[in-house]
């Protein structure tokens, strides 16, 4: 069958692996700074908390989509890693900015509900990896992973810290953004790499990270798994595809028979794609010829649900191109459309160090997917980037003791207005 809403997001999201200690060594020779409370255990989050935080991720991961769909071109994205990586950031957030980040994320129960969901589905997300096989016949990969990176110095509030730890399994790496921004970036995107089997290998670029930085929450995902019934390489052909700008590039399109799920609607058919693990499935929505447009401004968790409630039994005679595709994007823009402008200007975020100095910067996130005969390999990752007020690169003292020269000058012109000396005040 089509999974329900909440599970066809979940398909490919961020999850955290949980750490233990305190105050542990980091990858990068630094420190971890972790509360000693252990992760708590999904099975006492009721079922009914789990599915009501898979219904709110898919109403935001549709209310995204509509903010993204209008860059021209392919996009894919992890809705999910985007929601856990703000879900953290909302651990720290108090006030309106928490307010309207709760709105924006679609997060519909109280704070200590929402975050104790977050866990439980993050666990059972995280048991798929133990069943199924990957595209190229090993095990199923389902490999995930979150890192917070902080400012080395920063009061962390115990609270926010205990949420880390409790709900989400996590600690905070100490790194130096100040005197070592570069050192920093590279940190995390070594990380970010390490975590997406190289897919990923510098999420964040030059100036992304810089000495006003206080804190990156980073989630990485790696995905690869074979299909329930692999497509035969040889049936694969050249074929024309039709592009919504009216040209016909000639792709490699697969085929297949399947035994699946199929639906049909007003202006667009549904097909899913099982893989080797049962949980796990692809759906296609096609739109008919001409329809893209008016299907895709349906999107929404209702349409989805409208696609789910018309499946049914089929023999599918399915051709599909094989892809690659990668998108990157900057999300401050999106998410302040979505009502969190107070998380990026004049944010309360004094539940992470108890002042009200930080706010978020840039939200990052990237993801890559590549579907060919075997099955699919897809990786994706999130950067919350929290700014905080810059320190001097090379702070100095000077104590105008002795004789000086001053000029007063036009700044845009750089005309010398007046110029002179001082040799005894």
């Amino acid at each position: 069958m089509i999974p329900r809403p909440h599970r066809l997001v979940a398909a490919l999201v961020a999850v955290l692996l949980a750490a233990c200690g305190t105050d542990l060594p980091a990858p990068n020779g630094g420190q971890l700074a972790k509360s000693d409370k252990p992760r708590l255990s999904a099975s006492s989050v009721p079922a009914a908390d789990v599915t009501e935080q898979a219904h709110d991720d898919t109403a935001f991961a549709f209310d995204l989509y509509a903010q993204l769909a209008p860059t021209p071109g392919n996009l894919f994205f992890s809705p999910h890693s985007i929601s856990t990586a703000l879900a953290l950031t909302w651990a720290g957030a108090r006030g309106q900015t928490a307010s309207d980040m709760a709105s924006a994320l679609q997060f519909s129960m109280p704070a200590e509900r929402t975050h104790a969901a977050f866990n439980a589905l993050d666990q059972a997300l995280q048991s798929r990896a133990q069943v199924g096989t990957s595209e190229d016949g090993g095990p199923f990969k389902f490999n995930v992973a979150n890192a917070i990176w902080s400012q080395v110095g920063m009061d962390l509030q115990q609270p926010f810290l205990d949420t880390l730890a409790q709900d989400y399994g996590a600690g905070v790496h100490l790194e130096d953004f100040v005197q070592a921004p570069g050192a920093a970036l590279s940190d995390i995107n070594a990380w970010v790499s390490q975590n997406t089997a190289g897919k990923i290998p510098e999420l964040l670029e030059a100036g992304d990270v810089t000495d006003a930085t206080r804190m990156v929450l980073t989630n990485a995902v790696y995905f690869n798994a074979s299909w329930k019934t692999p497509f035969e390489e040889s049936a694969t052909q050249d074929a024309p595809f039709h592009a919504l700008d009216g040209s016909t590039p000639t792709v490699s399109m697969m085929h297949a028979g399947l035994e699946t799920a199929y639906a049909q609607g007003s202006g667009w058919e549904a097909v899913e794609i099982p893989y080797s693990n049962p949980d796990l499935s692809l759906t296609v929505i096609v739109p008919a010829q001409g329809q893209f447009g008016a299907v895709e401004g349906q999107l929404s968790a209702a349409f989805l649900d409208q696609v789910i409630a018309a499946e049914g039994p089929a023999d599918v005679t399915l051709a599909l191109p094989k892809f690659d595709i990668t998108t990157k994007a900057h999300l401050k823009g999106a998410l302040m459309a979505l009502g969190m402008g107070s998380a990026f200007d004049d944010a309360d975020f004094s539940g992470i160090d108890g002042q009200r100095d930080l706010a978020i910067g840039d939200v990052i996130h990237q993801a890559t997917v590549r579907v060919d005969e075997a099955g699919t390999e897809a990786a994706a990752a999130t950067a919350v980037i929290i700014l905080g007020s810059a320190a001097p690169a090379n702070p100095v003292t000077l104590t105008v003791d002795r004789p000086f020269i001053l000029a007063l000058r036009d700044r845009p012109t750089g005309a010398v207005v007046f110029l002179g000396r001082v040799t005894q005040p």
